[in-house]
């Protein structure tokens, strides 16, 4: 039988006792790394929601996940735009239920010079890289805690561990912040069964990286010590088990993938 709250949402604990797949919601789905997360996701049985504000990316991604789009939902949303991304996670609970796994991807990085950054600039990637963390975290962790099951996981960076400047210096302030965001969210939420991670790559062979250009790639990899970039896949991977009930003993934890470029 299937437990309720008193709205008539089904719980994610009922949900995944029932037989239901639990659902996860994954911001700038549509390529690089949060196409190898939602894809990964859906790997291990999980309905997925593909957020992007690129709607034919996402509709693509998901097509090729499953063409009937039964277990995926592809939403063209700007992560800027809180109402937008308020609006999604209400069609997801609609279609599905509140999402148990949510994973922070969607980033903006605009390269340039600290003494260059315009603050209209400087507002806008903070929008896109923390405050949408902020937002879509409340949004989703609030039917989670009611519930007592839930997963957060949020994309981080190595710039935001050493103030890197490669992809901005707002980028790397803002993915400083994300940090920081992960281990409050951690803490208020640790009693209610809902755990915060963050997951923190250095270069990874997406789109973005190839937007910097060859010499600034070239250069990165000859400065990682296992010699290469990071595929997307093994940023997938962590997410997926802190996505899983294995997890269950992890939060506030950063999880550092970057070919030993950052050891501690």
């Amino acid at each position: 039988m299937r437990e309720a709250t008193a709205d008539g949402a089904i719980t994610a604990t009922a949900a995944h006792r029932s037989g239901l797949p639990r659902v996860a919601l994954v911001t700038g789905a549509g390529r690089g790394l949060g196409a190898a997360i939602a894809t990964r996701l859906h790997q291990q049985g999980l309905r997925v929601a593909l957020l992007d504000r690129d709607g034919d990316s996402a509709t693509e991604v998901a097509r090729g996940l499953d063409p009937d789009m039964g277990t995926t939902l592809a939403l063209p949303v700007d992560v800027d735009d809180v109402a937008a991304m308020d609006a999604a996670v209400r069609k997801v609970t609609t279609a599905w239920q509140a999402p148990d796994v949510l994973v922070n991807n969607a980033a903006r990085t605009v390269p340039g010079s600290v003494w260059d950054i315009g603050l209209d600039e400087w507002d806008a990637v903070m929008a896109t890289n923390l405050r949408s963390v902020l937002a879509l975290t409340r949004l989703c962790a609030l039917p989670m805690r009611q519930r007592g099951w839930g997963r957060v996981i949020n994309l981080a960076s190595l710039a935001g561990q050493q103030g890197g400047t490669l992809a901005g210096t707002h980028y790397s302030a803002a993915k400083a912040g994300v940090l920081v965001l992960t281990k409050v969210f951690a803490r208020e939420l640790a009693p209610h069964g809902v755990t915060v991670n963050a997951v923190a790559p250095a270069s990874i062979e997406t789109p973005a990286v190839a937007e910097l250009g060859a010499t600034a790639v070239s250069e990165a990899a000859r400065n990682i010590p296992v010699g290469r970039l990071g595929r997307p896949t093994e940023v997938a991977a962590p997410v997926a088990y802190l996505a899983s009930e294995d997890a269950g003993y992890v939060t506030g934890a950063t999880f550092d993938i970057n070919g030993g470029t950052h050891m501690r």
